[in-house]
């Protein structure tokens, strides 16, 4: 079930009346209940590979805390993860690393080839898995009480707003808010909707038009010159940025008008003055993720230069390595990699000039930039593409590939608009409020130009958001 679709509508708004008639007692089960019709919505099998690392997981939480001795603890924790990632391997990184294996053989001349599994990969498999595994840890370093209940931690994995794309949760957040007892209040109800309207905004005016572009011209790089392949890049920034954010604002607002806190996801990554600081703002909850269980727990920047540079860097290539089982998602992770050992290399040169207000907007158009050349591997299917696209850019320059003039029109619209209201959000958030402002002519008037503006610019043609495939 796509959060962009009627049927969501439908289905939000009946689950949150029900969610507020219901005594407190029975809203966990409700709420249990209809998270898994929302994800049995798209392949209902899958739903037992859920309840699997559910099982695992909540049994090892249980284990942990009720051991003696930190070596039997650490067993069952590496058992819980191991148990846990062999589920991710199966469906997500078995055929690409068997793959490798027979052409690493073949390379070498050995008689050695492995079949590859016909499976589809299920919505969200990273995202929850990575929920489960933060669980398990968090209850190993004794910072969570392991969760005795068995309804609620499977609510916890398996909570409909951020089941397949996130955020994801720490259960210190978001475990005891199960347990507390919601009333509906107004101003947080409106909060949550004005999040799941800019949402929409974003994922069916912004995002879908840009991706009629961006399709078109990726689908077929071969076809393209690199000016065409230059806009197609620029504009995918900006479809990846709207598709995930707009999934994550109607996630939270869900989640807010029953009255959850989910954490916030992405803070105008775009505005960022480094690669650093832009990795602070884009995915949160992920980055936040692998810095809190990878980086650290491999020294952080807690040991000599040379071992930081490589935590930075590993942490980066397994983050490209979750996104997707290719190589162009690997090329992606060590790129942004290596641009924060550069940048931690020339903080002592150029670090104060980016702290004044030139090299702030140097540093935001250098970031962009950067940014978009990793993006150029995220995007493309294969190695040879991207690479491709990089030899049109510096040698085929050429006319700018028209598809539909107004949809060329919408998506620039679409990007004047974003552009705009992150700039007031940055620098000027309490001037020119629209979607809070307190006269109501002027509150409603923007609500009503954001839901005309999704009537008559979106695409509803049902397309899923992009990051559903991790």
């Amino acid at each position: 079930m796509l959060f962009n679709s009627l049927e969501f509508i439908f289905f939000f708004l009946i689950v949150t009346s029900l969610y507020f008639i219901l005594p407190h007692r029975y809203r966990w089960m409700m709420l249990l209940a209809v998270s898994c019709y929302f994800y049995m919505a798209f392949v209902p099998i899958y739903i037992l590979i859920l309840l699997v690392t559910i099982v695992i997981d909540y049994c090892a939480g249980i284990w942990i805390e009720d051991s003696k001795g930190a070596g039997k603890k650490q067993i069952l924790l590496t058992v819980s993860i191991l148990s846990t990632c062999l589920v991710l391997f199966v469906f997500k990184y078995y055929n690409f690393f068997f793959a490798n294996i027979n052409a690493l053989a073949s390379a070498l001349h050995w008689n050695y080839s492995v079949e590859a599994l016909k499976l589809v990969l299920p919505i969200g498999l990273s995202f929850h898995t990575f929920q489960s595994l933060s669980y398990v840890i968090e209850v190993y370093r004794g910072h969570q009480k392991a969760e005795r209940h068995f309804g609620i931690y499977s609510l916890y994995v398996m909570f409909y707003p951020q089941l397949v794309a996130g955020p994801i949760e720490r259960p210190q957040n978001l475990l005891h808010q199960f347990y507390e007892e919601h009333r509906f209040e107004y101003e947080r109800v409106r909060e949550g909707l004005k999040l799941i309207l800019w949402g929409l905004v974003k994922k069916v005016v912004i995002a879908d038009q840009l991706a009629l572009y961006v399709n078109a011209v990726y689908a077929n790089v071969d076809a393209h010159n690199g000016t065409t392949l230059i806009l197609a890049t620029v504009f995918f920034s900006f479809q990846i940025y709207c598709d995930f954010s707009g999934y994550s604002g109607i996630a939270i607002g869900s989640a807010r008008v029953m009255g959850f806190h989910l954490m916030q996801n992405f803070n105008r990554p775009y505005l960022a003055r480094s690669i650093a600081e832009f990795w602070k703002r884009w995915h949160i909850s992920l980055s936040t993720w692998f810095k809190d269980y990878l980086y650290i727990s491999l020294g952080g920047n807690r040991v000599g230069l040379p071992r930081w540079y490589w935590n930075l860097f590993i942490t980066f290539v397994v983050s490209g390595l979750w996104h997707g089982a290719n190589w162009t998602y690997v090329i992606w992770g060590a790129l942004n990699g290596v641009y924060l050992i550069l940048g931690v290399m020339m903080e002592p040169v150029w670090g104060s000039y980016f702290r004044t207000r030139a090299g702030a907007v140097l540093g935001i158009i250098m970031t962009y930039c950067l940014t978009c050349i990793a993006w150029v591997f995220f995007r493309a299917e294969t190695i040879q593409d991207a690479f491709l696209v990089f030899h049109k850019v510096l040698f085929d320059q050429g006319d700018i590939f028209l598809s539909e003039p107004s949809s060329m029109v919408y998506a620039l619209f679409g990007i004047g608009l974003l552009l705009a209201v992150e700039w007031k959000k940055e620098y000027f958030p309490d001037r020119w409020r629209l979607l809070s402002n307190p006269n109501g002519w002027i509150r409603w008037s923007a609500y009503v130009f954001l839901i005309m503006c999704i009537l008559l610019l979106g695409v509803f043609d049902g397309g899923q958001f992009i990051y559903f495939q991790f």
